[in-house]
C-alpha cells in the first residue's frame, strides 16, 4: 500500500525548498562578506574625511573677503567721477 501524504504538508515543503532555491541564488548573486563591506566603508569614509578636509570655511557671507577676488578688495560700486 502506499504512504499516505498530507497534501498542506507537502506544498509547504515544496514552497520552503523553492524559497530556499531562491535565496541561495540571491546570496550567490548580491552576497558580501562582512570583511569587503567593513572594507568598502572604510574607503568611504577616508574618500569623506579627504574631501571635507579641502572644502573652504566661509562664512555664509557673499560680501566676505575669503569669497571675493584678491583685486576686487578695494573696488566699490560708487562711481569716483
Amino acid at each position: 500500500m502506499a504512504d499516505i501524504v498530507n497534501l498542506r504538508q507537502a506544498r509547504k515543503q515544496k514552497a520552503r525548498a523553492e524559497q530556499e532555491r531562491l535565496a541561495e541564488q540571491n546570496r550567490a548573486l548580491h552576497g558580501r562578506s562582512k570583511a569587503d563591506r567593513e572594507r568598502d566603508r572604510s574607503i568611504a569614509d577616508k574618500a569623506e574625511k579627504f574631501v571635507s578636509g579641502h572644502r573652504r570655511e566661509t562664512s555664509g557671507d557673499a560680501d566676505s573677503p575669503e569669497v571675493r577676488p584678491k583685486n576686487a578688495a578695494g573696488f566699490s560700486d560708487k562711481s569716483d567721477a
